[in-house]
C-alpha cells in the first residue's frame, strides 16, 4: 500500500488531502474543547460545582436500563460496606 502512494501522484494527492481534513478537524475541537473550558469557568463562577456537572454529563451519556443497574450496584456495594 505505501508503495501504491509513493507511486502514483493522485493516491499521494488524496492522502494529502485526508492529512489536511484531520488537521482542520483537530484545529475545531481544540476550539470546541477551549469553549466547554470557558462554560465550565462561567458555572463555576455562578457557585455551582464544576465535578458534579462533569458527574451529571457522565450520567446523562447513559441510557435509563444502564443507569439504574449501575446505581443498583453501587448501592449494593456500599450497604455492604456499611456506608448506607
Amino acid at each position: 500500500m505505501a508503495a501504491d502512494v509513493a507511486d502514483t501522484g493522485v493516491a499521494a494527492e488524496e492522502l494529502k488531502q485526508f492529512i489536511e481534513r484531520i488537521e482542520r478537524l483537530e484545529e475545531e475541537k481544540a476550539g470546541i474543547a477551549g469553549d466547554i473550558k470557558d462554560v465550565f469557568a462561567e458555572l463555576k463562577g455562578r457557585g455551582f460545582d464544576a465535578k458534579a456537572v462533569r458527574s451529571i454529563l457522565r450520567i446523562r451519556k447513559k441510557d435509563h436500563a444502564e443507569r439504574q443497574e449501575e446505581e443498583a450496584i453501587l448501592e449494593l456495594y456500599m450497604q455492604a460496606l456499611g456506608m448506607t
